[in-house]
């Protein structure tokens, strides 16, 4: 190769670190040719950047190629792409078409879906769609892509105003455009998409809900269809069968049947209102974030669940959440609900002189937000509106940053490990648009990498994703059923103490910037709660548990007796069930209120000043000393162990 060809060459980096020259316009499938026919021929799409993009997007110099194949973790998402045109096809095909019109129909991570205007249907229609996408998929349509102008675009797309919507934002980048087509049917889409509907393995439609066109709630109200779809019936199978035990444990239900919480609409959606059962879970949540921060030396504040909006334009959250606040004006002023807790915390810290003995300065507050979700989007506890952060912020030196974050790691291992939960971390680097110095974020990644390394724990580093503010730990765990749930997280923070001008005078007498640590042992208690609820399907550890036991006298006459040895485990959460119900009936009943320990009390018991006792996994013991199981259950109570154990010893 001349050295006039080399320079006219563009070059991209393949997964292995080296590179690649191609000429300038080449495509994904052209690079894919460059390193082998067998992979061009096998090309189906690729990931320029870690972008999914089609397989005849043309690349461009420096960027980051992967080539995606049938055997790429990401196929599957391209295949479930093509579902959602297989679905917005056959529905075309069943109703009205010159009436329904289009919107989106992306990919998920656990399937797709695609939304309709004018789309009138309910769950009894989905069979009859479901079949008519089989069809399509029986009929081997290929999928071809078309390249077509804008002009000519428009004139398609003349009855479809959502596509023309988008069709707008795309001829701000573009002169052209992509179509694809299979059999009668064509969609304005980026793609990727597999070669074939044949390709589309096992599907099926799974429910239809409300959806506003683009999140915003003063946009219309549109159709949306879920399904999934997988290369395999067994997968499909799996899938399905996770999706039902998932229901099973879905925490509306749960909180509904154990009296939890209530979301009603007088209060207001995403509001929850949490009834005496829930509010024990919580409170017993708190108490042990309380326990923690204390031994950890954190002292307790509290600010107000509003300011005036001053506060937010100096933090930067009325630039960046204002559309997420709620926001009111009083008087000649405009206040806004707090969607954070930290700069609140900043103010605290600013209104005190520092110097550099005092450091690290840590601040807890258990503080409730409010966010201005959209409507569709909220879902039981796991998408509101309120919710209570378990918050902590440190002001400490740069030298200090490496002890603290070590410190908080332990506690949030603590927090996790006491829950049974597997959890996986990650280091957030640096992402392109940022705030500080090369030398402060560089030290600061190294300080949180060298904390990491210590703990000898496997991590992911996630490069770019960290906050503007600063780099980041998170944590994921995962429930009983494998879900994986983002967590705990520490951040470092940059921004936060330049914005409220932070300082502490150092040993050379001089003003010093601190850099301010954000914590949370939880990430939020609703979010937690509502994972709590769903990862042991409300049957609660005793500590945690709403009723801890519930006395079961076997008659009438054993009533005075059940009251007596109530009084005795008096420090528990205890109830005495006197209803005339059979002893069968009362077994079933605290069976199915989740209580970890009956104490079932007759006669026998009566005369010999003993108890039975019967755990939620219908294990029973007869002749139980009252103070042997009480001393059981203070130890368990104290260790905070994850199941009843005292019939497993």
């Amino acid at each position: 190769m001349s050295d006039s060809e080399s320079a006219s060459q563009i070059a991209v980096v393949l997964p292995d670190g080296s590179e690649l020259a191609v000429e300038p316009g080449a495509t994904v499938e052209d690079c894919a040719y460059e390193i082998g026919p067998g992979l061009g021929r096998d090309t189906v799409a690729g990931k320029l950047d870690g972008e999914l993009v089609a397989r005849e997007e043309p690349v461009y110099d420096g960027a980051e190629l992967e080539i995606v194949t049938d055997g790429s973790e990401e196929y599957l998402r391209v295949m479930r792409h093509s579902a959602s045109h297989c679905l917005a096809q056959a529905v075309e095909r069943l109703f009205d078409e010159d009436r329904v019109k289009l919107a989106i129909g992306p990919p998920t991570d656990e399937g797709f879906y695609y939304d309709f205007d004018d789309l009138d249907v309910d769950e009894d229609d989905l069979e009859r769609i479901e079949a008519e996408m089989e069809e399509i998929v029986a009929a081997d349509y290929e999928i071809e892509r078309e390249e077509v102008s804008i002009a000519e675009a428009r004139e398609r797309l003349a009855d479809e105003p959502y596509k023309l919507e988008l069709l707008e934002e795309f001829a701000e980048d573009s002169e052209t455009v992509s179509f694809y087509r299979q059999g009668e049917w064509a969609d304005l889409c980026a793609g990727p998409h597999v070669d074939s509907t044949g390709e589309i393995g096992a599907l099926t439609l799974l429910e239809i809900a409300g959806a506003y066109w683009r999140g915003d709630e003063e946009n219309p109200m549109q159709t949306r269809i879920y399904g999934t779809a997988f290369e395999a019936e067994s997968a499909l199978e799996d899938f399905l069968e996770r999706r039902e035990e998932a229901a099973e444990r879905d925490h509306r239900k749960i909180g509904r049947e154990m009296d939890l919480f209530s979301i009603q609409d007088v209060t207001g959606p995403g509001l929850p209102l949490y009834h005496p059962p829930g509010k024990t879970v919580l409170r017993e949540l708190e108490d042990f974030v309380e326990e923690l921060n204390r031994e950890a030396d954190y002292e307790y504040v509290e600010t107000p669940h509003l300011f005036k909006t001053d506060l937010w334009k100096r933090s930067g959250h009325y630039e960046n959440y204002r559309e997420d606040m709620f926001v009111f004006e009083l008087g000649d002023d405009e206040f806004g609900l707090k969607p954070m807790n930290c700069p609140g915390h900043a103010s605290i810290f600013q209104d005190h002189s520092w110097s550099y003995r005092d450091m690290p300065i840590r601040y807890a507050e258990n503080g409730k937000v409010y966010r201005k979700e959209q409507r569709g989007e909220l879902s039981g506890l796991s998408r509101v509106w309120a919710f209570t952060i378990d918050d902590g912020h440190l002001f400490v030196r740069p030298d200090q940053i490496e002890a603290e974050v070590e410190r908080i790691l332990d506690m949030i291992s603590d927090v996790l490990e006491t829950f049974d939960l597997e959890y996986e971390m990650a280091l957030a680097t640096r992402p392109e648009k940022s705030v500080g110095s090369d030398e402060i974020w560089e030290k600061a990644e190294s300080q949180l990498e060298a904390v990491l390394e210590s703990r000898e724990h496997e991590y992911e580093i996630e490069a770019g994703d960290g906050a503007f503010y600063g780099p980041k730990i998170d944590f994921a765990f995962e429930d009983a059923i494998g879900r994986s749930w983002d967590g705990p997280t520490v951040q470092l923070d940059f921004n936060m103490p330049e914005r409220f001008d932070l300082s502490y005078v150092g040993e050379d007498n001089e003003s010093h910037r601190p850099v301010m640590i954000h914590r949370a042992l939880y990430g939020s208690y609703e979010r937690f709660f509502m994972m709590l609820i769903e990862h042991y399907e409300g049957n609660f550890p005793l500590w945690l548990a709403p009723e801890q036991l519930r006395v079961l006298p076997i008659s009438d006459d054993n009533r005075d007796y059940a009251r007596q040895v109530a009084d005795e485990f008096e420090a528990f959460r205890v109830e005495v069930d006197e209803s005339d119900a059979t002893l069968g009936r009362k077994i079933r009943a605290a069976h199915d209120d989740r209580v970890p320990y009956q104490i079932i009390v007759g006669g026998d018991e009566a005369d010999a000043g003993t108890i039975s006792v019967r755990d939620r996994f219908e294990d029973q013991e007869y002749d139980v000393e009252i103070d042997e199981f009480r001393a059981h259950l203070e130890s368990e109570r104290e260790e905070k162990r994850t199941e009843p154990d005292f019939l497993r010893n």
